[in-house]
């Protein structure tokens, strides 16, 4: 079968071709870099579609299409009755995990060593990176349409690749990724017998200019760093591309997949 990839060049060549149709959209994550730069590009691209920004506070936006909501990421009961009120209005068709953590609360690591390792500093980065999307997919996934394609994503990283890891380093974030790629196949797997038409994948953004990367963006070239509204189309780039033969992926900006 084709790349991902590929289909992406090839609907982006073809005339006349369009973004895949969201009625529906939940971005948990909205106040942050990449997840605003989503909620703003879906706005942008599917002019009908109803779209839930999600936050700590739920902070109203000015656009009536656009509707806040309050959740905890690690508190499953606060999710529950996030998404619960979602899909009160029926089945959704996009939900996007866009939160995530690579500095700690306290302002230090990723670990470059072994001599970095913490307890409480690997537990803070499965919390956030691992556990927290696993619990909003707990909530969502069985919400989302059964009659018609729909799609979660959840941000993951290049770094979380067991088997592209060659200059090693960053241990609780990497391995934090790693099992959220591991949970994104087992998902995938389990849904198929319930949702068969729904498409659960990782993806990478590339470096993104925000404020968890600031600290890291040294040596990375000019042209692979992108703004959050640069990355937020090519991820909807991705999503568009995405078939069910691709759900249990990981999926790099461009729509490479990245190996577990």
């Amino acid at each position: 079968r084709q790349t991902l990839a590929l289909r992406m060049t090839i609907s982006s060549a073809s005339d006349g071709t369009r973004a895949a149709s969201i009625d529906r959209a939940a971005i948990f994550g909205a106040s942050g870099g990449i997840g605003a730069a989503l909620v703003a590009a879906l706005a942008e691209r599917q002019a009908g579609c109803r779209i839930y920004a999600g936050s700590r506070r739920g902070v109203p936006l000015n656009d009536p299409r656009i509707t806040p909501f309050a959740f905890d990421l690690r508190d499953p009961e606060s999710l529950g009755l996030a998404a619960e009120s979602i899909a009160r209005e029926g089945p959704i068709d996009l939900a996007f995990v866009a939160t995530g953590m690579l500095v700690r609360q306290d302002g230090t690591g990723p670990e470059k060593s072994l001599k970095q390792i913490t307890a409480q500093g690997l537990a803070e980065q499965f919390a956030v990176n691992t556990i927290g999307p696993a619990l909003v997919a707990q909530a969502i996934l069985p919400r989302l349409a059964r009659d018609r394609r729909a799609v979660f994503a959840v941000l993951s990283a290049r770094v979380g690749s067991i088997g592209d890891n060659r200059l090693g380093g960053w241990h609780g974030y990497r391995a934090a990724k790693a099992a959220l790629n591991m949970l994104v196949r087992n998902f995938a797997i389990e849904m198929r017998r319930s949702h068969p038409r729904v498409i659960i994948v990782g993806l990478h953004p590339g470096t993104v200019d925000t404020p968890l990367s600031a600290p890291f963006q040294r040596g990375v070239a000019p042209d692979r760093l992108f703004t959050p509204e640069i990355s937020a189309g090519h991820l909807l780039n991705v999503i568009d591309g995405l078939s069910p033969a691709d759900s249990g992926g990981v999926f790099a900006w461009d729509g490479t997949a990245i190996p577990f």
